[in-house]
């Protein structure tokens, strides 16, 4: 997001920005931070697109406004809804007192992590994490596998008996022989506890080693990360577990290739199982943490259950709504070191094979998936 917003300015200082309407989306971006903050300083057009189909429609809607198409217009922009001045006291005299603490619970025992401090674990054979492939999110969300729209032809069940699972086979056969995945893993655990908005991590004296702040709600339960972890006036020291997980840079390269060779469905098939993968490692190596602290045997006895992430706990990774900041991915590489599997952050906060993942990992009962922030 710093990165997009140098970029507005950057055009703007070339003298590009009237011929050159932007369209900005992805995990990081709200739609009003798009289309309010990033509008007030850019001198073209600036939008915000949920998604491909969204993005198809703007383009439309642009070049039917440069055509002179009568009647086209772009759509209006995101007005953020600000609270009002009676509600924002309120909320800052709530703050000011450190009242703003949601209401989740701080008497659930704390688990005894096996260690202190990081661990690398390399080569993990593909039969460990295979069945945490998330098979609908591969075959509908990567693949696209969907019945025709007229309900003719075959159903969504049929096509991936006849094509998804067939094709699925063949590739991950495929990458064992090619041995295109070095899925490797480096995580560890951290005493911690939270002060308002903060976690805050410590060394093995207690003194305070580094901190992650977070968005709180502004509404709701007002909840932030940093609620399931003991308070800091409480006396009680917490843990919280830190991980990077990476299926190698070999399957990155053949994605690559396949692409250069303008063989798409290879490279979007490829791809998007490259990316699911790297997700179920990071699944499986989430219940390995699980069991490590003790409350494995919680788990659902269902993959599906699995899926729908109805376990204990939560893995929370940056980008997303409860810790917005992919600044905060440079913490975890210091804490973490991932240059150990072959996993590099880079200047714009990216982790370098795509097809990694970092999480912070948090074994408190009430965690959930939550947005915060104080954008609408």
């Amino acid at each position: 997001t710093v990165i997009m917003k140098e970029n507005l300015e950057e055009l703007n200082q070339r003298g590009l920005a009237s011929g050159y309407p932007v369209i900005l989306g992805g995990a990081a971006l709200t739609r009003a931070y798009v289309e309010q903050d990033l509008h007030e300083i850019y001198e073209g057009e600036v939008r915000y697109a949920r998604d491909a189909f969204e993005g198809l429609r703007l383009m439309d809607a642009l070049i039917a406004v440069k055509r002179g198409v009568p009647g086209a217009c772009l759509p209006e922009l995101k007005k953020r809804r600000v609270p009002t001045q009676a509600t924002a006291q309120v909320l800052q005299a709530d703050e000011e007192r450190g009242a703003v603490r949601s209401d989740v619970a701080v008497d659930n025992p704390v688990p005894a992590p096996p260690f202190f401090g990081t661990r690398v674990v390399k080569g993990i054979p593909l039969k460990e994490y295979a069945s945490w492939l998330d098979e609908g999110a591969l075959f509908k969300g990567q693949w696209g596998l969907k019945q025709n729209r007229t309900g003719e032809g075959p159903t969504y069940e049929e096509l991936v008996e006849t094509e998804g699972r067939p094709r699925l086979r063949g590739l991950l056969d495929r990458l064992q022989t090619e041995n295109l995945l070095e899925a490797a893993v480096v995580y560890g655990y951290f005493p911690c506890v939270s002060k308002g908005d903060d976690l805050i991590l410590l060394d093995e004296r207690g003194n305070e080693r580094t901190r992650f702040t977070f968005p709180r709600q502004r509404r709701g339960r007002r909840l932030c990360l940093a609620d399931f972890f003991r308070p800091e006036e409480s006396g009680e020291t917490d843990v919280v577990g830190l991980q990077v997980v990476t299926v190698g840079s070999r399957i990155g390269e053949e994605t690559a290739r396949l692409f250069e060779a303008n063989a798409y469905r290879d490279y979007l098939e490829l791809h998007g199982l490259s990316v699911q993968l790297a997700e179920a490692l990071a699944e499986y190596w989430h219940a390995r943490v699980r069991g490590e602290l003790g409350f494995a045997g919680e788990d659902p006895a269902v993959m599906e259950d699995m899926f729908a992430l109805r376990y204990r706990g939560a893995r929370f990774s940056l980008g997303y709504g409860a810790c917005p900041n992919l600044e905060d991915r440079a913490k975890i590489a210091h804490l973490l070191q991932p240059e150990r599997i072959g996993v590099q952050l880079s200047e714009e906060f990216q982790l370098h094979p795509e097809q990694s993942t970092d999480a912070i990992v948090v074994h408190h009962p009430e965690a959930t998936y939550f947005n915060a922030g104080g954008r609408a």
